[in-house]
């Protein structure tokens, strides 16, 4: 009976889906504008300048407190340059905004942060995985290297992560990356 009504609900869902004419959801873009153009982002500017400004006139002009302000304008300055000339597109606020709804014109925005945090994360996992796997390999003391790290096993398993995705594809392949489900612990209800 269960089986029967999983069908009917997967066979109604899937003439719901099919039938339904709903075409793709894009963000409106229509109340952004470019941030080279966009009077609320050279306002926003000048009155982050314009604060600095203000703080820089209670100090002298050689003193590290001056540089320090100095150096924050010229970093205010580059990074809205950096926004004005990616082409990023600014709301009434006058900040930047992202778009993430599948376009490849805006891919850089979100996609390839998003991919390379992935990558990333990755990374850390396989190395620590294969670190651990490493270390147990010795039971004698295995707990206390995970304790203290033995630090050329630690800088090997990190140097041989980066080729992580084709490692996990060969191990998933071979069957190593998984274990049989007589291995899994399930706690008993």
């Amino acid at each position: 009976m269960k089986r029967l009504f999983a069908l009917i609900l997967v066979i109604a869902l899937w003439f719901g889906v099919s039938l339904s004419s709903t075409p793709a959801a894009y963000a409106d873009l229509s109340v952004l504008t470019p941030c080279a153009t966009s009077s609320a982002f050279q306002d926003r500017l000048q009155s982050e300048v314009d604060g600095y400004t203000a703080r820089l006139a209670n100090f002298s002009a050689g003193s590290s407190a001056a540089a320090y302000l100095n150096g924050k304008i010229a970093q205010t300055e580059a990074r809205f340059t950096k926004y004005a000339s990616s082409g990023l597109l600014c709301g009434e606020d006058g900040l930047p905004h992202l778009i993430s709804d599948g376009r490849w014109s805006h891919a850089g925005e979100f996609t390839i942060p998003a991919l390379m945090f992935l990558y990333i994360a990755g990374w850390i996992g396989w190395v620590g995985r294969s670190y651990l796997i490493a270390v147990h390999k010795d039971s004698a003391t295995a707990i206390q290297k995970e304790i203290i790290l033995d630090l050329p096993l630690a800088v090997k398993s990190s140097l041989s992560g980066f080729m992580w995705p084709l490692a996990a594809l060969k191990e998933f392949g071979t069957g190593e990356l998984v274990v049989p489900d007589s291995e899994v612990t399930v706690s008993p209800r």
